[in-house]
């Protein structure tokens, strides 16, 4: 364990030496004149991307964006992108107590969350496709925030663009982002001096704290400062969980007339104990066992799994003329994880018996993540043309170690867990690979692509039509364990299209259609598949090439904020064929209609949310049993929908609430073990209020509001369909002050 802790205190010396810092800064200011504290709330315009332009504002109702970024393409107005995206803003963030990125997605129509395989990472199913929290960027680049969870003090915006994004924003490092792809924006000083602390508790007497300060100085306020630091510490609504968060970062920016610079530093340690692990279908089930109390905690007494991360980028952009703009970015992350896990097999669906054993695994990963570009406008004729052209980089190398003991369990239960209370010791014929002290290089990536697109603006920019293509080249090696030796891996090159269209009827409506594709490796060959021997095994596959057609309508006028998209995606997948050769042959293919609504209609009264309606099929599996079948974890209806109301005659208090559904989905590829769909309402209130002159917020909200029990994710790894519990009644409260 020794090898796996990070001291928290030389981050809190630096935060406490940039504070003082801070504070010496702002009393040699001149004093300003004390006025009487409103409730509007903080609105930050610095750029968190080092662009002139800054983030696009707020919505009606603050709670999106008019705006986000879409890839190469930079900032781009809703109404004149032709690809489906929504960025959510601080203030939801805020308002609604999220701890996490997923925590932020629940809002999202098109988003489910799950959990990744064997651990407690957070997993998105959009559009049905798989995307891993490790495959996130951080204001564009790729993988540098922490792989598992990632704590909301981070970021600014969580942006979420729907549908394959390989021309936007390169390959995706971990092989996924197919359905979607999901970009945080780190916070940035504000014009306004901002000095915010915060104070709150939580089920399972969870206590947490943090502080958020901002502040500009120097000629024009050129240059601007950010610290966020939180702790969380505590347990949880389920029996016996235990979780403790320490996160601090630093985000700085300068500006001159032609050019910015932007730079952040990062740090987040984030430890689990006897955290509530997935559950497991043994293959002789015919039927899913029903959802347990959702307090209970079949985790045993000695498990935890622990994550540290540090990480950084810097960016700046520099005007060359009035019309070209060249960029550039640079990051880096080092992490490294340790577990030691059981998870539940369910035997028996109808007592809930089953069997665990001791799973343990380290991990260290290094990050290097870069890209530079140019953009600008031309005329030819009537048309207005906006070039890009960029060239990404991305480097990572991941040192694994595991060790597992299946054959020697555990008997336990479901309903009526058995703790083991000692951590068993490994037995004589436990598996493993590298050593758990020292893990070794198991993967090594490296991807490089070259960009270029135009958008142009016909009919005096009623008009718009983007085209674009990206040539990747992605290179994987693999490494055995114990050995080193190399295992074959991937190294391939294509050239990825795309075309948009966005028609403008008039300031309030438009019409968009896109052509878009994905890049994933190929997978390698197995040496069987169901039991039958693979002829071509350690062969890998060509890169796969998922297609997307979508077409919609976008609508923002008085307040109010729609759209509704039409889509389809087909991926390849492999399969042993009737040769016995593995192949890629198969398709899953993913037909939707998605809507969604966002705004302030009537004044003190905001909407927002949506319901998606998917059909996520599998097609020429080569095998009856699967043909035709849903893919695991994908329900035919999902939907939320928020309400925020303003109430009247009572100065800042606001209640809000909101229902999310979704509808049943499968556990296999057959299609036999039929999971249940579920839903649940969380409500939240808050008030808005002048003490001592002093802005103070206070927030309370319950999650799960009637405590359903219910299986609120199927899967989260391909082809797996293990279950994951939803959460009980959970409250939350805290109090914030400006000062």
């Amino acid at each position: 364990m020794s090898s796996h802790r990070f001291p928290l205190r030389p981050v809190a010396i630096a935060a406490t030496l940039a504070l003082q810092t801070l504070v010496a800064t702002a009393q040699t200011a001149p004093a300003a004149a004390p006025e009487a504290a409103t409730l509007s709330t903080v609105t930050v315009e610095a750029s968190a991307d080092a662009s002139a332009a800054g983030l696009p504002k707020p919505f009606a109702g603050g709670q999106v964006a008019t705006g986000g970024r879409v890839g190469i393409l930079g900032n781009v107005d809703n109404m004149s992108s032709p690809f489906s995206a929504t960025s959510y803003t601080n203030e939801l963030i805020q308002n609604q107590q999220a701890r996490s990125v997923g925590d932020v997605l629940l809002n999202d129509p098109s988003v489910r969350v799950a959990r990744g395989f064997g651990n407690f990472q957070e997993s998105y199913f959009i559009r049905g496709f798989l995307l891993g929290s490790d495959s996130i960027a951080y204001n564009g680049l790729y993988s540098l925030l922490p792989r598992q969870y990632i704590s909301s003090e981070l970021f600014e915006r969580v942006e979420v663009l729907r549908g394959p994004s390989a021309f936007l924003n390169g390959a995706s490092p971990g092989g996924d982002g197919i359905g979607g792809a999901i970009n945080l924006l780190p916070k940035r000083a504000g014009n306004d001096l901002l000095t915010q602390v915060t104070l709150g508790t939580a089920s399972g007497s969870q206590l947490y704290a943090a502080a958020d300060i901002a502040r500009r100085f120097g000629p024009d306020n050129s240059v601007g400062i950010r610290v966020n630091a939180a702790h969380r510490d505590g347990g949880t609504g389920v029996d016996n969980e235990d979780v403790r968060l320490d996160v601090a970062s630093v985000g700085l920016d300068w500006r001159s007339r032609n050019a910015r610079l932007s730079a952040d530093i990062g740090y987040q340690d984030h430890r689990l104990k006897q955290t509530r692990t997935n559950v497991t279908l043994d293959s002789t089930l015919t039927s899913v066992p029903s959802a347990p109390d959702s307090q209970t905690n079949w985790a045993q007494p000695w498990s935890y799994s622990n994550e540290r991360d540090t990480f950084g980028t810097i960016r700046g952009e520099y005007d060359f003329t009035d019309n070209v703009t060249g960029w550039f970015a640079l990051g880096k992350r080092s992490g490294s994880e340790a577990n030691s896990l059981a998870n539940l097999t369910v035997t028996n669906a109808l007592t809930g018996a089953g069997t665990t054993y001791r799973f343990d695994n380290t991990a260290d990963e290094d990050v290097k993540s870069a890209e530079v570009g140019v953009r600008g406008t031309v005329r030819t004729g009537s048309v207005k043309h906006s070039l890009v052209a960029s060239y990404d980089y991305f480097d990572s190398e991941r040192k694994n170690a595991y060790k597992f003991d299946f054959l020697n369990t555990q008997s336990t239960n479901l309903y009526y867990p058995t703790p083991t209370l000692l951590q068993p010791a490994f037995g004589p014929f436990a598996f493993g690979g590298n050593n758990l002290a020292a893990p070794a290089l198991t993967q090594a990536k490296r991807l490089t692509s070259y960009a270029v697109g135009d958008t142009m603006g016909f009919l005096d920019e009623t008009l718009l039509v983007t085209l674009g293509a990206r040539y990747q080249t992605l290179k994987i090696d693999n490494f055995a364990y114990d050995t080193g030796a190399p295992t074959g891996g991937n190294n391939d090159s294509r050239t990825s299209p795309a075309a948009g269209v966005v028609f403008k009827f008039n300031k309030q409506l438009s019409a968009y259609a896109n052509y878009i594709e994905s890049l994933t490796p190929g997978e390698t060959a197995p040496a069987q598949v169901g039991g039958l021997p693979v002829l071509n095994v350690g062969e890998t596959l060509a890169s796969y090439v998922a297609k997307q057609k979508e077409i919609g309508l976008k609508y923002e006028a008085n307040g109010l904020g729609a759209t509704a998209a039409l889509f389809s995606i087909e991926k390849p997948r492999a399969l042993r064929n009737a040769s016995g050769v593995f192949a890629a042959e198969g398709q899953d293919r993913h037909q939707g209609i998605e809507l969604n609504a966002y705004g302030e209609p009537i004044k003190g009264f905001r909407v927002l949310g949506g319901v998606t309606f998917l059909d996520a099929e599998q097609r020429d599996t080569g095998s009856i049993t699967t043909d035709g079948k849903k893919v695991i974890g994908v329900p035919k209806q999902q939907g939320t929908i928020g309400l925020e109301w303003d109430v009247p005659g009572v100065r800042g208090l606001t209640f809000d609430g909101r229902l999310i559904a979704t509808g049943s989905s499968y556990a296999d590829s057959a299609n036999t073990l039929r999971v249940p769909g579920w839903g649940r309402v969380d409500l939240g209130a808050r008030y808005v209020t002048d003490v001592a002159g002093k802005l103070v917020t206070l927030r309370a909200r319950i999650e799960n509001v009637a405590d359903r029990n219910y299986w609120a994710s199927v899967g989260g790894y391909p082809g797996a369909g293990y279950l994951v519990l939803g959460n009980p009644r959970t409250y939350s409260v805290s109090a914030s002050v400006e000062f």
